[in-house]
């Protein structure tokens, strides 16, 4: 019994040694995820901005440029730091606006994650 009570007792330690080390790992995985969620949402503001730009364009005489109404559509958190761009191009009776929004980082020691793109096509009036 004794033999017990002595491998517990240093043993004890152990557990919390092993918690340490496993905690970064969790930290990682919980930054990936979020990581995974902006990256989604910068997506959808892309899909957003075009889809404004689009149906601004398609009008005979729009009030405002077709990429200020796709910026102002989208959240002012991604287009505040310029990086987003619009493309456009005109069909057989329609026009196509693509924007491209870079998707931010919050994972150290990545940078760049690369543009999220989306278009939209819109009939002109």
């Amino acid at each position: 019994m004794a033999g017990n009570k002595r491998r517990s007792a240093r043993d004890r330690g152990q557990v919390a040694f092993e918690y340490m080390g496993f905690i970064p790992l969790l930290l990682l995985v919980g930054l990936c995820a979020i990581q995974l969620g902006i990256a989604a949402y910068a997506a959808n503001q892309a899909g957003t901005g075009a889809r404004a730009a689009a149906r601004t364009a398609s009008h005979d005489r729009p009030e405002i440029p077709p990429e200020v109404a796709g910026r102002s559509a989208m959240s002012h958190w991604l287009t505040k730091q310029g990086h987003t761009d619009f493309d456009h191009s005109f069909g057989d009776g329609t026009v196509t606006y693509t924007a491209k929004v870079k998707v931010p980082s919050i994972i150290p020691w990545i940078d760049d994650f690369g543009p999220a793109e989306r278009s939209s096509t819109m009939p002109l009036d």
